[in-house]
Formats: C-alpha cells, structure tokens, sequence
C-alpha cells in the first residue's frame, strides 16, 4: 500500500507511552511501537499508522481510529460500534479488517475511544488512482464494486446476533430523512441557506422501505483496498462508522453522492475525491442498472430521484457538520475550509434535480 500517512497534527496527538502500555495488556506481543503517523484523508474520525517493532525485528503495521475533539452529534464517532460490526461481518463478508483491540473512553489510554485492527496491504484509489489502471481494469472496478455492494446487502443479518441488533425494522427511510433534518437544524451557522424546499420535498416524497439489509452507508472507491497486483479484486473495505441495518437503495443513493463522471458540472466535480472520471469508469446510471439487476429489483427515474437527492442532502449536512467544527474553531485543519461553500453547491444540486429532474 502507498504511505500516504504524515506526520501527526499537534492539535491530534496522544500520549504513545500510554497506548504501548495499554497494547501490551490487551494484544501481547503486538510489538513496540517505533513510530506513529496520520492519514489526511476522511473529515469525521481520525485514523493513524502506528508502525511497530516485532520482536524478530520485523516490522508491522496497525491502524488506531479515534473520534476528533470537539462537539460531535449524537450518536456519531462510536468507536464500540463500529468495532463490533467489523468483528461481527469477518466471518460473512472477508472484506473487512482484522480487528485487534477496543478502549472505551472509561478504559482508554488516551482519553476516549479508540480502536486498533491490522492494516490491509493493498491499494487505495483517491481522487486519481495514483497507480496503473486501463480503462478496461477501470471497468473491470466498477464491476467488481457492484458485487461486493451485493454481497453485503445479501448478508444475512438474522444468522449474526451483533448485527441483528442494528435492525430496527420497517421505518428506516422515515427515520433517516427526519434524522438528517435534525442534524442539519442542529449544525446550522450563520452562512446556512434555506433549505426548507429541499426537506420538505424529501420529507413528502419518502417510499416504503424495500427491505432490512445490512448496508455500509460510505460505500466509495477510497474507502475500499484494492490488491496491489490487480485492481480490479477488492480484498477490504473500510470506514464503517455509519454502517447499520436498513434500506440498501438508500445505501446506493448514498454510494452515488460520491459518484463524480466526467460530464458533471464544475460544482460537483470540485467534490470529486475518487476516479470516478476516468477512462472506463462507470456512469451513475451504469451503476444503478448493474446493481438493480443483480438485486432482483426494480425502479424507475423517478423513482431513483428521491434517493439521488437524499445521498446529495445527507452528503451536505455531513459537510455542514464538519464545516460547524471548523467555524466554532474546534479544529483548525485548513483541509476543512472549503465544506461551507460545498454546502451551498449541493443545496443548487439538490433543488435542480427536485425542479428539473437532473
């Protein structure tokens, strides 16, 4: 995997003496950690390299995840959470980290949550590959992206107890539009537009669900390890803070927020941080086709508008929630500057496609 990790922010540092300490008690043997890095990518829970020393003199490498200072929403950054439904899912979906350790804030070396699991060896895409693909391999991607988005939606949660938890049962649309309504109301700063067109077409719009499966909710290329010697063979997926029982078109919805192509606007392809543009890549609508199929399912345009505005607006309240940080200076990570103006975009994105269609 190419070390895209840097040095750690001041404002995001702990205490290594006491993380060694607390790895020494709960895996024995891990190794000694030599040295600690961050990675730049993601805006919600900051994720670090801790590369240590083995007692062969090997090296190996390990990943912590924690949540940022600062307010936070209800129910956002669990760390337990997102550790138990990675441990739960090894044994039905392989594409998910090994797991090596959990602190809650009580026990934590650090002061709050974490968690450690081994680092996968593989590629990760960014906005650019930054790595050899063809337009056939790209292609060959996409494909392979759809089916391991099947393969999680077809888990089945009821033969695996941690994940049966997360069901909550029909309503899951309902609860998603009220809840991000709320975030957003809850994140609102002085420079917010008026978004209440958008949510109250959301809100009057919403189908039944179309099922209970276990989905992701930040299904993308650059939460996803490719293997160093084919592209195209997915070996991890990362990132599942968000993930929980529910409705898997509204996971695809989320899924294509992200999902830039190459004849998009300038706004949307300003919001572009994976390869979603280049040569052999799929459209949106070659991607929703692939997936309806292999589901067994179907739906019309009209149909998909409202989960193509939903991933659009929960895209933006996640960016205005990072964008509250920012303004209220609880972090001073210049990366985060540019989310106030992105909200503004995706509330123009939103209200076109409610007014246009697209």
């Amino acid at each position: 995997m190419a070390d895209e990790s840097r040095p750690v922010r001041d404002e995001d540092a702990f205490d290594v003496g006491a993380v060694q300490r607390w790895l020494d008690e709960v895996a024995p043997g891990a190794g000694q950690i030599g040295e600690v890095r961050q990675f730049p990518g993601g805006a919600s829970n900051l994720t670090y390299l801790l590369r240590l020393v083995e007692s062969e003199g090997g090296v190996r490498e390990l990943i912590l995840r924690r949540p940022p200072a600062g307010t936070k929403a209800k129910g956002a950054h669990d760390m337990s959470r997102e550790y138990r439904i990675q441990r739960a899912l090894a044994p039905v979906f392989p594409q998910v980290p090994r797991m090596i350790a959990y602190a809650t804030e009580a026990d934590s070396p650090i002061g709050s949550e974490l968690y450690v699991m081994e680092r996968l060896d593989g590629l990760i895409p960014r906005r650019d590959f930054g790595f050899p693909v063809s337009p056939e391999q790209a292609d060959g991607l996409c494909n392979a992206a759809v089916d391991t988005l099947v393969a999680l939606h077809s888990v089945d949660v009821t033969a695996v107890p941690d994940l049966q938890e997360l069901n909550r049962g029909d309503g899951y649309v309902a609860r998603q539009i009220g809840g991000w309504i709320k975030r957003l109301a809850n994140a609102r700063t002085d420079d917010t537009g008026d978004w209440s067109d958008i949510t109250s077409w959301l809100d009057e719009h919403q189908p039944a669900d179309v099922g209970q499966r276990m989905i992701h909710n930040d299904y993308r290329l650059d939460n996803m390890v490719l293997a160093a010697d084919d592209p195209t063979r997915i070996i991890g997926v990362l990132d599942w803070e968000l993930a929980t029982v529910g409705d898997p078109l509204m996971d695809l919805g989320c899924t294509l927020a992200y999902w830039v192509q190459a004849d998009d606007d300038e706004f949307f392809q300003m919001t572009r941080r994976q390869p979603t543009a280049e040569p052999g890549m799929w459209t949106r609508h070659q991607l929703i086709d692939a997936y309806l199929e292999r589901m067994g399912l179907e739906l019309t345009p009209e149909q998909w508008r409202f989960y193509e505005v939903y991933g659009l607006f929960r895209f933006a309240v996640i960016a205005q929630q990072i964008w509250y940080r920012y303004f209220h200076k609880q972090t001073t990570n210049e990366a985060y500057a540019a989310f106030g103006p992105a909200v503004a975009g995706f509330e123009q994105r939103c209200r076109r496609i409610i007014t246009q269609g697209g």
